[in-house]
């Protein structure tokens, strides 16, 4: 059985690597004269490798798919008109697609547009998983809300809907994270949660267990886009790390940055804490891509 912290490559994306290991070679030996002129909007090929999530086609993991090559960067889009994270070179694009943990077993599909206006749709696969379930007492006005707090939990909703839809055009630094918090994984991604008996929406993120004012550190570089302190995640940061890559830091002790601070990997910005629905002090670390909540331990290397 793999790990979910093994680092897998798979045929696609080995295959890729060496179509462009092969062709960035050819095109050395040729020498720079015989390259095609490529619009000035073109990307520059890169040959530094991408460091990839592992790849899992199933309900909150990650699809990589080959876009094939083009002279300029083409936009991908979910089903939904979502916006994907395409990244690569003119010799192979890459689509890293994000699966929301309610999508249907079966066939699924991104549109992609190229440059010059043509559309065509690329199909995959997303294979069924079982996630366990864990049972967890709290206090009861955290589960039956009062008018007051049902009204304060849908005004943070809408915001925070505004806050996911962020998209910006710099690329992520790498696909690769550093663990934000040291400490012991004490609740994993999609289990079904049940709150005193009431059955309520997946976990959606990596639990992990540290007392509360330990520090957290950025795992990625990227742009503070929201802190707040919210009903049910107490205190918030949401980091912004290009084309619709996200990352949620929940439950926290302390906030030390504002919206718009820029931070680099390893930079401390927060620490954990107990604030809203917990039994405990602990990070909530949630990872998003395209809108979609996905398991942050794929992103995590060995």
């Amino acid at each position: 059985m793999v790990s979910p912290y093994s680092f897998v490559s798979s045929p696609l994306s080995s295959h890729a690597s060496q179509r462009r290991t092969a062709m960035l070679g050819a095109v050395g030996a040729l020498g720079t004269l015989l390259l095609p002129a490529m619009p000035a909007h073109a990307a520059t090929p890169v040959t530094t490798p991408m460091l990839w999530p592992q790849a899992a086609a199933v309900p909150g993991g990650v699809v990589r798919l080959s876009l094939g090559p083009a002279a300029a960067r083409p936009a991908a889009y979910t089903e939904g008109e979502v916006p994907v994270l395409v990244t690569g070179d003119p010799i192979e694009w890459t689509a890293l697609v994000g699966i929301p943990l309610a999508a249907p077993v079966g066939n699924a599909h991104i549109v992609v547009r190229d440059a010059g206006g043509s559309q065509r749709s690329i199909a995959y696969a997303i294979a069924p998983k079982r996630y366990s379930e864990q049972r967890l007492k709290v206090a009861p006005g955290t589960v039956d809300l009062s008018a007051a707090d049902q009204a304060r939990y849908e005004r943070e909703r809408d915001h925070q809907a505004g806050v996911m839809a962020t998209f910006t055009e710099a690329l992520p630094a790498d696909l690769q994270m550093a663990v934000p918090v040291p400490g012991r994984r004490s609740s994993s991604f999609g289990l079904r949660r049940v709150f005193n008996g009431q059955s309520r929406n997946p976990h959606s993120g990596m639990d992990i267990a540290a007392g509360t004012g330990t520090p957290i550190r950025a795992p990625l570089p990227g742009r503070v886009i929201d802190t707040g302190d919210y009903f049910f995640n107490g205190g918030t940061v949401w980091l912004d790390h290009g084309r619709g890559l996200l990352t949620m830091y929940c439950h926290l002790s302390a906030i030390d940055v504002k919206v718009g601070d820029m931070l680099q990997t390893g930079d401390r910005f927060c620490a954990v804490g107990a604030t809203g629905r917990v039994t405990g002090p602990h990070l909530h670390w949630g990872v998003m891509l395209n809108r979609t909540m996905v398991d942050p331990a794929l992103f995590v290397p060995a």
